[in-house]
């Protein structure tokens, strides 16, 4: 009788950790979109890896947009940035749950409406490299090169995306991988 008490009184907390565990719901993916509901402003919309939205997740969840921490109100896998857009700029999103740090960088056009535009950091690491390789082939245009890698960085800059956060997305794509 008393290895039977012990047994119940193992796995009924062993159970009880297990339901309450099972019920915790992780964003591993996200996209920016425009809200619907709202002009000049972005909503995060939680999807799977084949970005199909979860519309069963709810809740606070704490996200980095633009290096400030946002506690974010996701209701059927959806959440409103309340911050308006006035003019084109980049919007570095990520979030860090148990599964890891997930991260997107987006530049948001803004025209009549906003079109968000995902980058990836192949793309941000691609040009100045390939910048420096026209350089290393082609000696007459060094200057060029210069030139457009100048330009490159103060675009970058003037739209919102700082050296760090550009490291940054790179090192979160790269850490991806592995």
């Amino acid at each position: 009788m008393k290895k039977l008490f012990l047994l119940f009184s193992l796995l009924i907390p062993a159970w009880c950790f297990a339901v309450v565990k099972g019920d915790n719901v992780a964003i591993n993916h996200f996209i920016v979109k425009e809200n619907p509901f709202a002009q000049s402003q972005v909503a995060i919309v939680a999807t799977d890896s084949l970005n199909n939205p979860l519309s069963d997740l709810n809740g606070h969840f704490l996200f980095t947009i633009n290096g400030f921490d946002d506690t974010l109100t996701f209701e059927k896998g959806v959440a409103f940035y309340s911050h308006k857009i006035d003019r084109s700029s980049f919007l570095y999103a990520r979030h860090e749950n148990d599964s890891g740090t997930h991260s997107m960088l987006y530049y948001i056009y803004v025209s009549d409406k906003l079109v968000p535009v995902h980058i990836s950091w192949v793309v941000l690491i691609a040009i100045p490299i390939v910048l420096v390789l026209i350089a290393y082939m082609f000696r007459k245009f060094i200057i060029v090169a210069v030139i457009i890698f100048l330009v490159f960085i103060y675009f970058n800059y003037h739209s919102g995306l700082s050296l760090g956060t550009f490291f940054q997305s790179v090192v979160d794509g790269l850490r991806s991988l592995f």
